[in-house]
């Protein structure tokens, strides 16, 4: 993994003190012309150079670097492509701080003519520690200094205010798009943009940013990059100083996803492995644009831990009073009943046509009593059961805006966020802009979003106040070299007696076997383990044992174990190609239990990972699993459990016994110990299904695939 750039290392590149545009112009429209245009509120020293003038406007004109009277932080590159070279070699030359390429033509072209020029380039100002943004490059944008490097259209630039967002994107266009947040409110520190991402990338963006004291949050709007661990680690580093990272990642398409063998490789795909390694950094993820910059906000304004984790919806409208119950449920927030004290306040406050349970109704009658809706906000906000009060903004009228300066009073007095929730089609009507610009007070325009926010904040909250458990071993001594021992002799997909013969050593519990030739050695064999009985072909050439028809469950005597031996070899031989036959496996039946799939793959990005879900066929149906960067602990096996959506079956359902969820979760962890162990010679392994039923917890089969 190639090193992240330090915050020394980019600090005259991102936060320049001196400019100087190489390709300045006085041609209208021209890079340069417009880059110059964009640094008319720039608060540093600016230098154009271009031989071919001696002034452009009231400014001289440099015929080269070496002219300049000092070396300077920022050279940007507006030349064409084929004179980027040259350029780049007087900046080196000149001891830049670094450099910006807005040239196209490059790697993207696919041409490997381009792509090596491109790295030629790269190799320059790696080999000088002159660091490179681009090719391909939008620019950049620094509101404390207001330096606009880039080409795109002058927008109005306001100095960050406290809670303000730096926005990392790797598409430019959309990146300057969500600056535009700005207008209405939300205050941006930076917009950096990567283009080609062939030298500086987001990774060393989000790194920077996590240094920078004017960015308070890092909004990331992120497709992928071949080396995403470079990315987790940066997010690691914003961890440490306790900077929110939100993050929309786009292409999450599984299309081209590797082909797999069991059902790990479908399920583990790239965009599963990336929500693991976001998830394990702290990092937040939004599933929609439109939810960056409003959720970027809200971490920017709620402080690091909520006081409580219930949340109180005071409404002026039943409809949104429901609609707020319904998206609470929807994300698990808890809407929990107030104590005495702020239910008297409400009674008394509230008509009886209204609601005085949470989500609150004021009803419409806060335009006869406007110190109503104040009087119950103080009152939920003082309850020590919610955290954050939400209000439904459902019409935009006289008393929108004026109310702003009361919540933001509230929101410090009581160090919960009050939170609007914009439902009026008149986007930016009154009181719209003051709330998104107020420091403490948060606007939604989107209940969905809001209460997706307010779930996203209490698990980073939960993952804060967690103890970090590193380094700690469930597997048994030796278990490491007893595996490798058994996969050296073995190739290709290992049948199930040879994956749970490797598995074992790891503390994994499977049900035992014998591997027969004849029904006559399968019904001795069911003479000894007693009934009922399954049978099973043993071929490493049927993965998929139920789809080819070579399994039978559930044999109560002899007649039966015969008929379906001669069953599953007659169906094993209507398979084409002919598979290779070792044998039947007589195996005693487990009994009924909840069924639970354990997986792990090595991706080619994220090294190995571990999946559960729901077992048996229902894994692929309802496709309910949780991923995790291998290896695990027992308390992140736990917390992959309880993301389940079925995991309400794990705790008893209908009658059944809870499962022993310590013990699911030590397997889970020792199954992530194993692919991790031998991640250089194991592709994948599919448990399926681990049969649980109370403390009995066991491996009825098992697939292993090497590399």
């Amino acid at each position: 993994m190639r090193p992240l750039y330090r915050y020394a290392q980019l600090d005259r590149l991102l936060n320049p003190q001196s400019i100087a545009i190489i390709g300045a112009s006085a041609r209208p429209g021209a890079f340069g012309e417009r880059v110059l245009s964009n640094l008319c509120d720039y608060r540093g020293r600016i230098y154009l150079v271009n031989s071919r003038y001696e002034r452009i406007g009231d400014r001289p004109c440099y015929p080269s670097l070496a002219a300049l009277p000092e070396p300077i932080d920022c050279a940007v590159i507006t030349v064409a492509r084929e004179a980027v070279d040259e350029v780049a070699e007087q900046c080196i030359a000149a001891g830049a701080g670094g450099m910006i390429v807005f040239a196209s033509g490059y790697a993207e072209t696919g041409k490997p003519d381009r792509i090596a020029q491109q790295q030629r380039l790269v190799q320059r100002a790696r080999e000088s520690g002159v660091p490179l943004i681009g090719p391909n490059c939008i620019g950049a944008v620094n509101h404390r200094l207001r330096s606009r490097i880039t080409f795109m259209p002058y927008a109005a630039m306001l100095p960050p205010r406290p809670g303000a967002v730096g926005i990392v994107s790797q598409s430019g266009a959309l990146g300057f798009g969500l600056e535009q947040a700005m207008q209405h409110g939300t205050p941006i520190s930076h917009v950096l943009t990567s283009g080609n991402s062939s030298d500086v990338d987001m990774a060393d963006y989000v790194a920077f940013l996590a240094d920078e004291p004017s960015c308070s949050v890092i909004a990331l709007l992120f497709e992928g990059m071949s080396d995403p661990q470079r990315l987790i680690a940066a997010c690691e580093r914003a961890w440490a100083v306790n900077k929110p990272v939100v993050v929309c990642k786009l292409a999450t398409g599984e299309f081209g996803a590797q082909a797999a063998m069991s059902h790990t490789g479908s399920l583990a795909g790239s965009q599963a492995a990336y929500r693991a390694a976001f998830a394990r950094a702290g990092v937040v993820l939004v599933e929609d644009f439109e939810a960056l910059m409003e959720t970027a906000a809200f971490f920017a304004k709620a402080p690091t831990l909520p006081k409580a984790r219930g949340v109180a919806v005071l409404a002026t409208s039943g409809g949104a009073a429901i609609m707020a119950a319904d998206k609470a449920e929807l994300h698990g927030v808890a809407l929990p009943q107030p104590d005495a004290p702020a239910m008297a306040v409400l009674q008394a406050r509230i008509p009886e046509f209204g609601s005085t349970r949470n989500p609150c109704d004021v009803t419409a009658q806060v335009m006869n009593d406007p110190l109503s809706l104040p009087a119950c906000a103080d009152a939920l906000l003082d309850d020590p059961n919610y955290g954050a009060l939400i209000i439904p903004m459902v019409f935009s009228g006289p008393l929108s805006g004026i109310r702003v300066p009361y919540y933001n009073t509230l929101a410090r007095r009581t160090g919960k966020p009050v939170i609007n929730i914009w439902l009026t089609e008149w986007l930016e009507g009154n009181g719209a802009a003051a709330m998104e610009s107020d420091p403490h007070v948060v606007l939604f325009r989107s209940m969905d979003r809001a209460f997706a926010a307010i779930a996203a904040w209490h698990r980073r909250a939960d993952l804060r106040m967690a103890p970090r458990v590193t380094g700690i071993r469930l597997a048994p001594a030796g278990a490491r070299e007893a595996a490798a021992s058994l996969l050296a002799t073995a190739s290709g997909t290992l049948t199930e007696r040879e994956s749970k013969a490797i598995l074992a050593p790891y503390g994994i519990p499977v049900v035992q076997e014998v591997l027969v030739q004849t029904a006559d050695e399968a019904v001795a064999v069911a003479a000894g383990t007693g009934y009922p009985v399954v049978v099973k072909v043993e071929s490493p050439d049927l993965p998929h044992k139920t789809e080819a028809g070579v399994i039978r469950l559930n044999l109560h005597n002899e007649a039966e174990l015969r008929a379906a031996f001669a069953a599953v070899m007659a169906n094993a031989a209507r398979v084409s190609p002919a598979p290779r036959i070792s044998g039947v496996l007589v195996q005693p039946l487990v009994p009924a239990g909840v069924e639970i799939m354990i997986g792990a793959r090595v991706d080619p990005l994220f090294g190995p990972l571990v999946v559960v879900g729901l077992g048996g066929i229902l894994v692929e149906l309802l496709k309910d699993t949780a991923i995790g960067l291998a290896p695990v602990s027992a308390e992140e096996a736990t917390t992959m459990l309880d993301r389940l959506k079925g995991r309400a079956a794990l705790h008893g359902f209908r009658g059944s016994p809870p499962v022993d969820i310590a013990a699911l979760a030590g397997i889970i962890a020792r199954a992530s110990e194993f692919i991790a162990d031998h991640a250089g010679e194991v592709a994948e392994i599919d448990i399926n299904p681990l049969i649980c039923d109370g403390a009995r917890i066991l491996a009825v089969d098992a697939l292993i695939v090497k590399s």
